[in-house]
């Protein structure tokens, strides 16, 4: 089928607001962003020591570079978020024995105090978030990220 646009030799106009990649990165956005208060409010964090200190909550230790990976930020951001958690004495780094241009993060008792006082808040807030839905929405959102995730490559776990 052809459209009057298609005939008349106008340019093709992308409806931004119907186009999956943006809305994916605006509802990315508002959850993160209703997220951040939480945290926030708890600890004055930013979302990149958020992330941070979430990502070495789970893993134990990591390189910035792994952080970077794991949490999709670029590494000047991932570097402003190691320094602060440090400034906090919330993380520790050790140097790699065999590459000196590399550290291992480690979250120190205070930070990971910090990251186990956040873990039930996190976990609250996606049920939470999840019971705005019904059940058949739950599972459809759970299996279309999953489905999108699997068809970008982005289900694998990242590299410590």
């Amino acid at each position: 089928m052809t459209t009057k646009r298609e005939i008349s030799n106008e340019p093709e106009i992308l409806e931004l607001e119907s186009f999956l990649p943006y809305r994916l990165y605006r509802l990315a956005d508002a959850v993160s962003r209703e997220f951040s208060r939480i945290y926030k409010d708890r600890h004055g964090l930013t979302r990149p020591e958020w992330r941070t200190l979430a990502g070495l909550g789970q893993h134990g230790t990591m390189t910035a570079t792994a952080l970077g990976e794991q949490s999709a930020m670029h590494k000047t951001k991932v570097s402003r978020a190691v320094a602060e958690l440090e400034r906090r004495r919330w993380l520790t780094r050790v140097p790699d024995e065999s590459d000196r241009r590399l550290e291992h993060l480690t979250l120190t008792k205070a930070g990971l105090a910090a990251y186990r006082e956040m873990v039930p808040l996190a976990k609250a807030f996606e049920l939470e978030l999840l019971t705005r839905l019904s059940t058949e929405e739950r599972a459809a959102v759970v299996s279309g990220v999953a489905a999108l995730e699997g068809a970008l490559g982005e289900d694998r776990p990242p590299n410590r």
